[in-house]
């Protein structure tokens, strides 16, 4: 089984991308044959600047690195190391139907709000295709708000083999757990975005301030809370926190006498902790950045040898050799 999944280097990675997309796709990598790729050619809809998209690029690697990826288990590289998939994206663009991408939800949502929007942008579900079965995937792990991408991959493989004849893997898109929607500093989905957003990394003091800085609602420590579970400082808790620590913290709350203030400094202690053995193991890194080029590259040529075959299948069944 092999399994296919990638991050941008947008920015700085927080619980967000740790819960959603990192932690299990770590406990993927134990499953099967992984390729996990820094999708560094998507981020080029959005982000224009290269000096800040190269450091992007090498903080995903670190943070990857460091919560646990191991590369002898892994194949992990940077998505532009791999040009064959741009090849391949032209192909399969002839294929694919107008009209597929233009009801794509992430293209129609933009649209819709008026925001500025390019070729690359329109034709992204066409690059994640090429993505996806440039490398034979089975499994795509995703998100809900991307699994219409993995069934425009189909469609538009299933379309390709149909007229060319038997080239590609279909691959199944895996819907990741409810964990996957982390709720951000004001309630809202976390993300970079939104600006509410708690990093995997960085200053223990900056941080601190953001967790302390959680709104509230205004009743006392006093009063009971029966709707402690639907409290954001327990939300994110549960994700952080042993269950039992959490419970207790629940209960706590739900039962009255525990501030929102002692709740917010538990919630940063738990957070803190939860990460501290992956941000020894990040600064490690970071000091021999050699050592983190030399797994991408060797990523790269790993990946290069799955991608070269199957670009040279649709090549060979499309007539260009």
């Amino acid at each position: 089984m092999r399994i296919l999944s990638g991050i941008q280097p947008s920015g700085t990675l927080h619980l967000g991308n740790y819960f959603g997309m990192m932690k299990p796709a770590l406990e993927l990598q134990e499953r099967g044959q992984a390729f996990y790729f820094i999708a560094d050619y998507h981020s080029m809809t959005a982000l224009t600047d290269p000096a800040e998209r190269r450091r992007n690029s090498l903080d995903v690697a670190l943070d990857f690195l460091a919560c646990g990826l191991d590369p002898k288990k892994t194949v992990f590289f940077r998505q532009s190391d791999v040009p064959e998939v741009t090849e391949l994206t032209w192909i399969l663009g002839t294929v694919t139907p107008m009209g597929l991408l233009e009801r794509c939800h992430s293209y129609k949502d933009k649209v819709a709000k008026g925001i500025s929007f390019n070729f690359g942008l329109f034709a992204y579900p066409v690059l994640m295709a090429a993505d996806i079965l440039i490398y034979d995937s089975n499994i795509v792990p995703v998100g809900q708000d991307q699994k219409q991408h993995v069934e425009v991959t189909r469609d538009i493989a299933i379309k390709f083999n149909e007229l060319y004849g038997e080239t590609f893997v279909i691959p199944e898109p895996q819907i990741r757990a409810e964990t996957a929607k982390v709720p951000g500093l004001d309630g809202e989905k976390m993300s970079k975005s939104y600006g509410n957003t708690i990093e995997i990394f960085g200053d223990e003091k900056a941080l601190r301030k953001k967790v302390m800085g959680i709104k509230m609602d205004s009743r006392t420590p006093q009063e009971p809370k029966p709707d402690a579970d639907q409290n954001l400082a327990i939300q994110i808790l549960k994700l952080v926190a042993p269950a039992a620590a959490a419970r207790e913290y629940e209960d706590r709350l739900r039962a009255g006498g525990l501030g929102y203030g002692d709740l917010k400094k538990a919630l940063f202690e738990h957070y803190w902790n939860h990460f501290a053995s992956a941000r020894a193991k990040r600064a490690e890194l970071a000091a021999d950045p050699g050592y983190v080029q030399q797994v991408l590259a060797d990523g790269a040529a790993r990946a290069r040898s799955v991608a070269r075959k199957v670009l040279q299948r649709a090549r060979a069944a499309s007539g260009l050799e």
